[in-house]
């Protein structure tokens, strides 16, 4: 007997039947605020985007195919070291490094920004010529931020150490000292308003490589649509401008791999749970369907 309320298996997108050994893509879900530095809650991140993931149509119109046909494997959730956010991010980094090895795409699903870094390095080690693209309301540059290197204000100082191709889109927040050094590889969102999506797009393509990372923070996102993040900034993209762009890029480029990360969940608030998992579900489906660029 088939139970009239039965929900899909607890999976990224509730896919039926996933195997690893067929699978192109590998969801790692790493639940983890431990150097959050104001509003906590991105530990629960990962759940909130599974959970609303399997609520959604599986079928993308826009491609005609059914997001399963790319084959994705969701992990176990990653266990963070409450001891060092050094140590989180070298676990981080191992298993997407095992996912690269068995040349598979890893996703990584925040959980706090600072994951990134691990995802990163592990493309470093196994690809010395691409470019990091960062979708972030902020630098994230600083060298060192309330005693950590780990931080996650610090994950593109980190990421520069691995990668010296970075740019950063959508970015409304910015210490001086960032800004004196890294302005000429960040578009700032005021910049933004008087480009198309189309002159946006192929402004980051200019500046990057064939083959990116691209590591996203939520609230690079309009607090309007997305309040549930730990330190929103206004004046955000819209879901539609962050859609297309990732189209375009994606259309251009090569994905080594791909993290989304920040999301803190409000209780009783359900709608940015599912924004979160609809990008990730379009961002994939613009990696795998579309036919690329010459």
């Amino acid at each position: 007997m088939k139970l009239l309320h039965q929900m899909p298996p607890y999976n990224l997108f509730g896919i039926e039947e996933q195997e690893y050994k067929k699978a192109k893509v590998v969801a790692l879900p790493v639940p983890y605020d431990s150097t959050t530095t104001y509003k906590s809650g991105t530990r629960d991140g990962p759940h909130a985007i599974i959970t609303a993931s399997r609520n959604l149509e599986l079928y993308n119109e826009e491609y005609k195919r059914e997001i399963g046909e790319i084959g994705i494997f969701t992990t176990e959730e990653l266990e963070p070291s409450l001891d060092s956010p050094g140590e989180t991010v070298n676990r981080v980094e191992k298993e997407a490094g095992l996912i690269l090895e068995d040349g598979k795409l890893p996703l990584l699903i925040g959980g706090e920004h600072s994951i990134a870094i691990g995802g990163i390095r592990a493309v470093a080690k196994k690809n010395k010529d691409f470019s990091v693209i960062h979708f972030d309301a902020h630098s994230d540059y600083r060298n060192e931020y309330a005693g950590s290197k780990y931080c996650h204000a610090c994950i593109m100082a980190r990421a520069r150490e691995a990668c010296l191709s970075c740019y950063s889109i959508g970015v409304r927040s910015i210490d001086k000292e960032s800004a004196v050094r890294y302005s000429k590889d960040i578009l700032y969102r005021k910049d933004m308003h008087s480009l198309s999506i189309d002159e946006i797009s192929n402004m980051i393509n200019r500046h990057t490589k064939k083959n990116v990372y691209i590591t996203i923070d939520f609230d690079v996102l309009d607090g309007g649509i997305m309040p549930s993040v730990g330190t929103p900034e206004p004046d955000g993209l819209n879901f539609y401008e962050m859609d297309r762009i990732l189209k375009n890029i994606l259309k251009e480029k090569k994905l080594l791999g791909i993290d989304f990360n920040e999301l803190s969940p409000i209780s009783g608030m359900i709608a940015p749970d599912f924004l979160a998992a609809k990008l990730i579900f379009n961002a994939l489906c613009h990696a795998f369907f579309q036919k690329k660029g010459k």
